[in-house]
């Protein structure tokens, strides 16, 4: 094989699939990155059997071949090229030559490209297209809600859902619930899927379209597809039926609160500087006429602060883990917003008047001596 290609492209394809491959395995093989050249276009590929990821890359093929590469060294190496042409030249013991300007590397670690395992390849269907920025804020403005341990293995991913050309994308971990909608503009069909945490993570690290810029998912029993600009990436997804919600989302509220959202978050930020991580002190949020007043006590001290409120209904007062609230805060863009509360033992929703998104967040008992 023998290729060339500018340092920059061939440093972004590396970077792109390098997403995919696995910090731990016990095959060698899937450490390493595969250079395809073998069908007329330089693809790069990366596979750690759990989500694979493909992308191809502009340069001239001047002898077709195949080759996998150790992903560390050869990623640490185009990273540090010169920005100039790159020759990468293979003979057929696997050995590969590097040439860029003055700079030359040999590598006796390459390995024969029939042993890389590579993406499924899966039958398409009807597409879901949604423009990529939109794409990078619902995972942004959900993705803190999903689960980090295994215990329950639904909750590890989130739930999209495609119902009358509508999405809905669903994170919880048992303390909160995240919601985001979107009407689709085009036609698709009616699905629901569970998305690894991680496939939706190093998408958004690689994915930097704008509005204009679409990104087509494919559904299918096993597998979902993303196909942007000229990168594939391939996820196993979840099974198993994600938590029913619908029961939730219908509850009833004594107090509705408009608040400014910096406001809000900036008093419980300064509030979190009285708790150290692990710490279960909850923030109370007393809400009377024209007035939220916040206090947190711990063993560090305490603070009490009050905001400028407009509230609806009934005085209440209620008590919250400061960082669920926060987590929800900083990524709603509104200036204000609207916090909508049943009773000091229900949840606390937080949601926008179009429906656009949803946040909910469980109350904690402050009235327990340990919470204090």
């Amino acid at each position: 094989m023998k290729i060339k290609c500018q340092q920059a492209d061939l440093a972004k394809g590396v970077n792109i699939v390098s997403k995919a491959v696995p910090t731990r395995t016990t095959m060698t093989i899937l450490q390493c990155i595969l250079i395809d050249a073998s069908s007329g276009e330089i693809k790069l590929t990366a596979n750690d059997m759990e989500i694979g990821i493909e992308t191809i890359i502009e340069g001239t093929i001047i002898e077709r071949g195949i080759i996998a590469i150790d992903a560390k060294i050869f990623s640490e190496m185009v990273k540090k090229l010169p920005d100039n042409e790159v020759t990468i030249e293979t003979d057929e013991s696997f050995k590969t030559y590097i040439t860029c300007g003055k700079a030359k590397f040999h590598i006796d670690l390459g390995k024969s490209g029939d042993d890389f395992s590579y993406i499924p390849v899966i039958p398409r269907n009807q597409p879901i297209i949604i423009s990529q920025l939109t794409f990078r804020d619902i995972v942004r403005q959900t993705i803190f809600s999903v689960a980090d341990t295994e215990n329950n293995k639904i909750m590890t991913g989130e739930l999209f859902e495609i119902s009358d050309n509508k999405l809905k994308v669903v994170a919880l971990d048992g303390h909160r619930v995240s919601i985001r909608n979107v009407e689709l503009k085009n036609p698709a069909n009616d699905v629901k899927v569970i998305v690894p945490k991680k496939t939706l993570n190093e998408i958004t690290k690689i994915i930097d379209g704008g509005i204009d810029d679409m990104v087509s998912i494919y559904v299918t029993d096993n597998h979902i597809i993303f196909e942007f600009d000229t990168t594939t990436v391939v996820s196993r997804t979840i099974d198993g039926e994600f938590f029913k919600i619908e029961q939730m989302l219908s509850a009833d509220y004594e107090t509705k609160v408009k608040v400014n959202k910096r406001e809000f978050f900036d008093c419980i930020d300064r509030a979190t500087l009285l708790v150290k991580e692990g710490d279960k002190k909850p923030i109370i949020v007393n809400v009377e006429d024209g007035t939220m007043a916040l206090s947190i006590n711990s063993y560090i001290g305490s603070m009490d602060e009050e905001i400028d409120i407009t509230k609806e209904g009934k005085n209440i007062m209620i008590g919250f883990n400061p960082k669920f609230v926060i987590d929800a805060l900083r990524v709603i863009d509104d200036e204000e917003i609207n916090l909508y509360m049943l009773n000091a033992k229900s949840p606390c929703f937080i949601k926008d008047d179009k429906g656009t998104y949803t946040y909910i967040v469980l109350p904690v008992n402050f009235n327990n001596p340990g919470a204090n």
